[in-house]
């Protein structure tokens, strides 16, 4: 019975000191950088072995109970473990640096309260810089967490699992808005992110949504330049060949200037059309020439027989009427002299 007492203090003797260093060791991001996720917390620190009797032969050692390997020491390499993880604090780590400076009683007590404290603390901090770019639902979780007394492990929790959970609930409010007024290829990818996983749904609104946008956009585009004005055509066509941000540009804008242009051309097309046609200035006239008839026709003064005008100017449409009258007065005058001279002819002869 002896025996086996003693065999069993061995055992906790040679187990318990491996048990203590092998406990997790905790951390939090820098707190000058970007978050991360914390690790679990430590466990609590064990009791210092027993040690076996000096009358039994010694047990198997292990690399924490080498000879000398005091509980300073052990505490010492436990705080270290703690501030080298990648993902502790600056002030976990300074913390840690001057427990060890202060020598046993603080290493102790870094152990067993202040590494509690200050990862506490460190989620505090890590929480509200989530609220950065938070939506309403993770927003409304960050000030709850916030206001109240909450423990290490309701912290922790929060940051680990719930700020997900909130945030993928702000994403689908975001993606079921996108899917009102959205074009075709838009609103396809939105109804499959939402059917998707959280991942998915992170995915299509930091990429998918601009990529599927601006094919929506680029059909639009082809649909309002065809049939379009000069300028809307050629609008179009540069924001085709351009950035998705000029084709977005010219759907909200540069359509519209591009279409003012046309109507003001058409405008000022239908205005000279409407001008009237000026009338010719008429050409003055000197004696001796026919009004109306656009140029000097020349002299239409008839001369009579006999006199000293021997001939008859006739240039011009205007003067076959007095050709015509001279001509019959002529012939008028010549028949009435023929039929006297008959009438005294006849008179004679009787």
């Amino acid at each position: 019975m002896k025996l086996s007492r003693i065999a069993a203090a061995v055992t906790i003797s040679a187990l318990a000191p491996a048990v203590f260093l092998s406990s997790p060791a905790f951390a939090v991001g820098e707190e000058s950088g970007a978050p991360s996720t914390p690790t679990a917390p430590t466990a609590p620190d064990q009791p210092t072995a027993v040690q076996p009797p000096a009358e039994q032969p010694p047990a198997a050692q292990t690399p924490a109970e080498q000879p000398g390997d005091t509980q300073a020491e052990q505490d010492r390499k436990t705080i270290l473990a703690i501030i080298a993880d990648p993902m502790a604090s600056q002030y976990m780590k300074e913390a840690g640096l001057k427990a060890i400076a202060d020598g046993p009683a603080a290493m102790r007590k870094f152990i067993e309260t202040d590494q509690h404290v200050i990862r506490r603390d460190d989620y505090r901090v890590l929480i509200t810089r989530l609220a950065t770019d938070a939506g309403p639902d993770l927003m409304e979780g960050i000030k709850q967490i916030m206001r109240s007394d909450a423990t290490l492990e309701e912290l922790r929790h929060f940051y680990e699992v719930t700020q997900h959970e909130l945030r993928d609930s702000d994403n689908r409010v975001d993606i079921a808005r996108l899917v009102n007024g959205a074009g075709p290829n838009l609103k396809e990818g939105a109804k499959k992110a939402l059917k998707g996983t959280p991942a998915d749904r992170i995915e299509f609104l930091k990429t998918g949504q601009h990529q599927l946008r601006d094919q929506d956009n680029r059909v639009e585009i082809a649909q309002i330049i065809d049939g379009g004005g000069p300028e809307l055509v050629k609008a179009g066509l540069a924001a085709l060949n351009g950035t998705p941000a000029d084709r977005a540009e010219f759907l909200k804008t540069g359509q519209h200037e591009a279409r003012a242009k046309d109507k003001k051309a058409q405008e000022d097309k239908e205005k000279e059309k409407e001008k009237p046609t000026p009338t010719p200035t008429p050409t003055p006239t000197t004696p001796g020439t026919t009004p109306g008839t656009g140029s000097n026709t020349g002299n239409t003064d008839v001369t009579p027989q006999g006199g000293n005008g021997g001939h008859l100017a006739t240039t011009g449409a205007g003067e076959s009427g007095w050709i015509a009258g001279g001509a019959g007065t002529a012939v008028v005058a010549g028949a009435g002299l023929l039929l006297a001279a008959r009438m005294r002819r006849a008179g004679s002869a009787r």
